[in-house]
């Protein structure tokens, strides 16, 4: 586990080891929370990202009821 100091103006810099293991890039936005161990940091996904994540997933309508079945 690795340290790093709050600076003046309130910002923190990630150890290079971290950086390189969760393959951060310089720019990329974080959405920042509180949590019952600490402060958490999650990534942003560009919605591109997220182009085939349901690959595979059923998506046919067979089992959905329709309208008329719906008295």
């Amino acid at each position: 586990m690795e340290t790093t100091t709050l600076s003046t103006k309130y910002q923190l810099v990630l150890p290079k080891a971290l950086r390189e293991s969760m393959n951060f890039k310089p720019g990329q936005r974080f959405m920042v929370r509180a949590s019952e161990h600490g402060i958490e940091l999650l990534p942003c996904e560009p919605v591109s990202a997220l182009r085939g994540f349901l690959e595979g997933a059923n998506t046919g309508l067979d089992d959905i009821r329709t309208r008329d079945d719906r008295v």
